[in-house]
C-alpha cells in the first residue's frame, strides 16, 4: 500500500500520525511540506481526487489564517488554494493520502481508518 503523508516533523501530532503508519508496518513517502511544498497543481488534484476539500487542507490556526481574511465564509475554494500554495505554513498537518482515502489526521488516530 502506498502512503503519502504530508508532514511537519515539529508537530506533534504529525509525529504521531508518522509513528502510528510505521506501526503498520508501512514506510510512507514523507512529504515535508514546508521545504518542498506541494504545488497549486496537486493541492487541486488532493481536493478532487479526494474526499478533501479545500477547507479541510487549511490550517485555521495562526495568525497569517486571519491575516490573510481566511477565516470568513465568503472565501472560495479557488482563494484558500492560491494562498497555501503561496503560504505553506496554511497547509494543514498531518494529511495521509492512501488508496482508501485521504484525511487530516486531527485526531491522529484518523490515519488508522486509512490503513490496512
Amino acid at each position: 500500500m502506498t502512503v503519502t503523508l504530508y508532514h511537519n516533523p515539529a508537530c506533534g501530532t504529525s509525529r504521531t500520525v508518522l509513528g502510528l503508519i510505521r506501526e503498520a508496518g508501512i514506510e510512507p513517502e514523507v512529504v515535508l511540506y514546508l521545504k518542498t511544498p506541494p504545488s497549486r497543481e496537486k493541492l487541486v488534484e488532493l481536493v478532487t481526487h479526494t474526499d478533501l476539500t479545500a477547507r479541510d487542507l487549511l490550517r485555521q490556526k495562526g495568525t497569517l489564517y486571519e491575516e490573510l481574511g481566511l477565516n470568513t465564509p465568503t472565501v472560495t475554494d479557488d482563494q484558500i488554494l492560491d494562498a497555501i500554495a503561496a503560504h505553506p505554513a496554511l497547509l494543514n498537518r498531518p494529511i495521509v493520502v492512501t488508496e482508501k482515502g485521504a484525511a487530516a489526521c486531527r485526531p491522529a488516530d484518523t490515519v488508522l481508518r486509512l490503513l490496512p
